[in-house]
């Protein structure tokens, strides 16, 4: 169980990782630029995209902390956990909410003006991204010095 604990500490994150850059930084401003996409039609769209990438950080996050309990994380990792941890619980109960809420308004015909509830999302995904990175970096470098994962 530990070799795999460590694995999943190391793939994991880098999946994430890739997710999150894929969706956030590919996806959603991509998609307000293929043709016959309305601004509520993409930001319909986009609130079922990150409700899934919400969902799958969740399961991914439970996933790493347990796969943290043996072996025992090193400092820098479980600090780094704990903060990814913080930004995806900000994203989905604070931040989310009102982008929720003001994509209903523009679903529904409204034009709310802007808000800066996306930009606080824009940035708290840029930290998630620097913090899902130093993680795996850190848990790679912790099970490459670990001789128990180059023996079979």
């Amino acid at each position: 169980m530990p070799r795999l604990a460590l694995a999943l500490r190391v793939i994991l994150p880098a999946f994430w990782l890739g997710a999150v850059i894929a969706i956030s930084f590919i996806e959603a401003p991509l998609k307000f630029t293929a043709p016959g996409i309305t601004i509520p039609l993409g930001l319909g769209i986009g609130r079922l995209v990150f409700t899934a990438l919400n969902i799958l950080g969740v399961v991914i996050a439970a996933v790493l902390t347990i796969a943290s309990i043996r072996p025992r994380p090193g400092r820098a990792s479980a600090w780094l956990l704990g903060g990814v941890w913080v930004v995806l619980l900000l994203e989905i109960l604070v931040i989310r909410p009102p982008l929720n809420a003001r994509t209903d308004l523009v679903i529904a015909g409204a034009e709310p003006g802007q808000s800066p509830f996306h930009y606080l999302y824009i940035a708290a995904d840029v930290v998630l991204v620097l913090l899902l990175l130093a993680l795996a970096i850190v848990n790679a470098g912790r099970a490459i010095a670990r001789p128990a994962l180059s023996t079979p």
